[in-house]
C-alpha cells in the first residue's frame, strides 16, 4: 500500500462515496488509488470527472449540504487546486463539511519556483478550518484523520496538501481508526432561560426573525410564536426550515426580501433572532431590544446591538423556555403584521403572476411562479446568485419537503449548475432543478458536459435576460446608469442540444408550463431557456430615500444621454414593484 492508497482507504472508512475533480500529474496516485477501490458498487469511491475544479468544489459543497456527510473534491498541483478556492469559500461560509485534496509539486522542488509551484498550505488557510501539508509518509495518515475530523466536527472545509512524490511512496505508519463522534447539542445557561422568559412575559410586541439555525426546530418555533402572538420573518437560508405550514409567516427581509418582515421587526418591542447571522445590518431595526440565540457564540452581537445574547441550540432553548412563557391574549400586533403581509404579497409579489400569461417578453416572476407549480413536491432547487436568488426566494414554496440551496453567504456567480451536479449525484432519483441566469450559466458552461457525460437527469432552467440584472439594479440605485451589464443574445437551448440535452427555448409565456412538463418528464438532462424581460428589476421590501434618489438620478442620466426609450421601458416593466400600484 502506498500513501495515496492509505489516504483513500481512510476516506472510504469515513463514509466518503465520491471525489469530484479533474485528473492530472501530481494527483494521479490519488486517482489510481480511487480506481483500485472499485467504485461504490464494490464498496469503494467513485471519481466524478468535472470540467472545472471550481465546479468540483461547488458540487462537493452541495453534496455535503444535502446529505450532511463529508464530501471530497481534488485538484492537481498549481492551477488545478487553485481553481478549487472559490467553491471552497462557498462551502466554508455555508457550513458544508468538505475535504479538499490539493496535490503539490515534488517535495524536493518546493521553494525553488518550480513549474506550477504555488503554496496551497498558505493559500487555502482563509477558506478552511484545517489546512496542512503532508511532508512524509509517517505523517500522512494522521493529517488525513485530523482533516476528516475537523471538517465533520466544524461543518467546514479541510484542505490536505499532498506532494505527488510522497503520495506514491510506501505507507509506513499505522492507519488511525475512524470512529465517528455523536453530535452534541448545546443547552442554554439556566439563568438565560429564566431571564428570557421574564423579558418575553413583560413586553407586548415580540417579533421573531429566523435563520438556518432553526433547522429541526420548526414546530418549536411555531409553538413559541403562538404563545407570544409573534410574527415570524426569515432569512433566505431560513426559508426552507420555517416558512412552510406557518400561519405566522410575514416573509423575508434583506435585498431579496418580500412581505412585512422588515416592518414587523421595526415595530416590535423585542426582536428575537433565532439561529441567524444575517449580514445586512441596514435591514435590522436600530434601538429595538434584541435577543440573539445561536449555537456559535462568536456570532452573537456582531451584526447589531444585542441586549440579551444566548449561546444555545435554538430547539433546546425553546423546549426549556416554552413552559415558562405566558400566553399573550392581545394579538393585535400579530394581526396587523399578517394583514400588511397579505396586502404586500398581493400588491407587489403577486402582481407579476396575474394577467401576464400573454405579456412578452416573459415576466421572470411569472416563469418562477409556473415553475413552482410544475416542480416535484420534493424537488431540490439550486439558484444562481443575482436575480435567480430573488425569483426563487419569492416564488418557490419550500413545502417542508423541498430544498433550496445557493451561494447565499459567499455570493458567487455560476454556482447553480455545479451545485445541481453534486445534488443529483447524491440523490440520483430526486428531481434536481438548476435555476440559472444566463450570466452564471455561461461562466461554467462546460459543466453541462459533465451532466451529459454521466447522463444526470438535471433540469436546467435558464432565465435569459441578456443582462446582469442584479448588477444593473445596484448601479441604478447608486445613481449610475447601467454600463457593462448587457451581453449579446446566446441560444443556450441550441448549445445544450449540441451537447446532448433535451432542450427548448421559450419566448411565449403560454408555452412555459408545457416546456417545463416535457423537461421534467425527460429521463436524462434537460434545459429550458426562458427569454425574460431584461428591464424587470427587484426592489427590496423597504426602499430608502437615498435609493429612490439614486434611481431617479440614473434615469435622468439615461434620458439625457438619449436613452428615453430605455427609461420608459424600464419604468413600464417595474411600475407594479412600487407599493400600492
Amino acid at each position: 500500500m502506498n500513501v495515496a492508497e492509505q489516504l483513500v482507504a481512510q476516506l472510504v472508512d469515513a463514509g466518503v462515496h465520491r471525489i469530484y475533480g479533474i485528473v492530472g500529474d501530481s494527483l494521479n496516485p490519488i486517482v489510481d488509488a480511487v480506481r483500485k477501490t472499485g467504485g461504490t458498487k464494490k464498496g469503494g469511491i467513485d471519481w466524478i470527472h468535472v470540467r472545472h475544479e471550481e465546479g468540483a468544489a461547488f458540487a462537493a459543497a452541495a453534496d455535503a449540504q444535502l446529505t450532511g456527510r463529508l464530501a471530497v473534491c481534488a485538484g492537481s498541483c498549481g492551477p488545478g487546486n487553485l481553481h478549487l478556492i472559490n467553491g471552497l469559500y462557498d462551502a466554508q461560509r455555508t457550513g458544508a463539511p468538505v475535504l479538499a485534496i490539493a496535490s503539490h509539486i515534488p517535495s524536493v522542488q518546493i521553494g525553488q519556483t518550480y513549474f506550477q509551484e504555488t503554496h496551497p498550505d498558505r493559500l487555502f488557510v482563509e477558506c478552511s478550518d484545517y489546512c496542512e501539508m503532508v511532508s512524509s509518509p509517517e505523517q500522512a495518515p494522521r493529517v488525513m484523520n485530523a482533516a476528516i475530523r475537523h471538517a465533520v466536527a466544524s461543518n467546514g472545509v479541510s484542505v490536505v496538501t499532498l506532494p505527488g512524490d510522497i503520495s506514491d511512496q510506501k505507507a509506513t505508519a499505522p492507519t488511525p481508526q475512524w470512529v465517528p463522534a455523536r453530535t452534541a447539542h448545546i443547552a442554554p445557561h439556566p439563568d438565560d432561560v429564566k431571564g428570557l422568559a421574564h423579558l418575553l412575559n413583560r413586553v407586548k410586541k415580540v417579533a421573531i426573525f429566523a435563520g438556518a439555525g432553526v433547522e429541526g426546530a420548526h414546530d418549536e418555533v411555531i409553538a413559541l410564536a403562538e404563545k407570544l402572538k409573534a410574527p415570524i420573518g426569515h432569512t433566505l437560508r431560513g426559508k426552507h426550515f420555517i416558512q412552510w405550514d406557518n400561519p405566522y409567516d410575514v416573509g423575508m427581509t434583506g435585498l431579496l426580501g418580500y412581505g412585512a418582515a422588515a416592518e414587523g421587526m421595526k415595530d416590535a418591542d423585542v426582536l428575537l433572532m433565532l439561529g441567524t447571522d444575517f449580514p445586512y445590518n441596514q435591514f435590522l431595526p436600530h434601538g429595538t431590544a434584541t435577543v440573539q440565540v445561536d449555537s456559535h457564540a462568536e456570532k452573537l452581537g456582531r451584526r447589531t446591538n444585542v441586549s440579551f445574547p444566548i449561546h444555545s441550540d435554538v430547539k433546546v432553548l425553546i423546549e426549556q423556555v416554552l413552559p415558562l412563557i405566558e400566553d399573550k391574549r392581545d394579538s393585535s400586533f400579530l394581526d396587523a403584521q399578517i394583514k400588511k403581509h397579505a396586502k404586500l404579497m398581493k400588491n407587489v409579489v403577486g402582481n407579476y403572476t396575474r394577467n401576464v400569461e400573454h405579456k412578452k417578453p416573459i415576466h421572470p416572476e411569472y416563469a418562477a411562479h409556473v415553475l413552482n407549480e410544475v416542480a416535484a413536491k420534493d424537488a431540490v432547487f439550486t439558484a444562481d446568485t443575482g436575480m435567480c436568488n430573488v425569483w426563487t426566494a419569492r416564488y418557490i414554496d419550500p413545502l417542508g419537503t423541498r430544498r433550496l440551496i445557493g451561494s447565499f453567504l459567499h455570493g458567487s456567480m455560476a454556482n447553480a449548475l455545479p451545485h445541481a451536479i453534486g445534488a443529483q449525484v447524491a440523490y440520483p432519483d430526486r428531481q434536481v432543478i438548476s435555476v440559472s441566469g444566463d450570466g452564471g450559466l455561461s461562466m461554467l458552461l462546460g459543466e453541462l458536459v459533465t451532466a451529459r457525460m454521466y447522463d444526470l437527469p438535471i433540469k436546467v432552467i435558464v432565465f435569459n435576460n441578456s443582462t446582469l440584472g442584479m448588477v444593473k439594479l445596484e448601479m441604478l440605485v447608486d445613481g449610475m446608469p447601467d454600463f457593462g451589464t448587457d451581453v449579446h443574445d446566446v441560444n443556450y437551448a441550441a448549445l445544450a442540444q449540441a451537447i446532448g440535452f433535451h432542450a427548448q427555448r421559450v419566448s411565449d409565456p403560454k408555452e412555459l408550463r408545457d416546456a417545463f412538463t416535457q423537461a421534467f418528464n425527460h429521463q436524462g438532462p434537460a434545459l429550458v431557456e426562458i427569454l425574460t424581460d431584461p428591464n424587470a428589476l427587484s426592489l427590496p421590501p423597504e426602499i430608502t430615500g437615498e435609493q429612490m434618489i439614486g434611481f431617479a438620478t440614473a434615469m435622468s442620466k439615461i434620458v439625457l444621454n438619449g436613452g428615453a426609450g430605455e427609461a420608459v421601458a424600464m419604468a413600464t416593466s417595474n411600475m407594479r414593484n412600487i407599493r400600492g400600484i
